[in-house]
């Protein structure tokens, strides 16, 4: 992925992510989501990842599954090297909740 060398007033790089095209993947998985709910993508929506990334997180379903708010592997994996690295044991809770493991490692970084 190519880098945006343009710098910021604190003479870091820009985070231009909002301006950044949509790529094929997202708009494929946009439309989806919006044929399946019989919806229209709106156009201000397409201009940018930023914008069509929050569409996609306020339309897509919802999974039913009684896994789904569990953390990801790559949150468990995280989580467990940081544990390793501070000596620090993972509350058992946060293995099934994903807020709770997310805090867990902002907390613990």
């Amino acid at each position: 992925m190519a880098q945006n060398t343009q710098n910021t007033a604190f003479g870091g790089p820009a985070n231009d992510y909002h301006l950044l095209p949509v790529t094929d993947r997202q708009m494929r998985y946009a439309r989806a989501i919006a044929q399946q709910s019989a919806l229209e993508i709106p156009v201000e929506a397409q201009h940018d990842r930023k914008s069509l990334s929050d569409w996609i997180s306020a339309h897509k379903p919802q999974d039913p599954s009684p896994f789904a708010n569990y953390p990801t592997g790559k949150q468990v994996t995280f989580a467990e090297r940081i544990s390793r690295g501070k000596r620090r044991p993972i509350p058992s809770e946060c293995f099934r909740d994903k807020q709770m493991m997310s805090r867990w490692i902002d907390q613990n970084k």
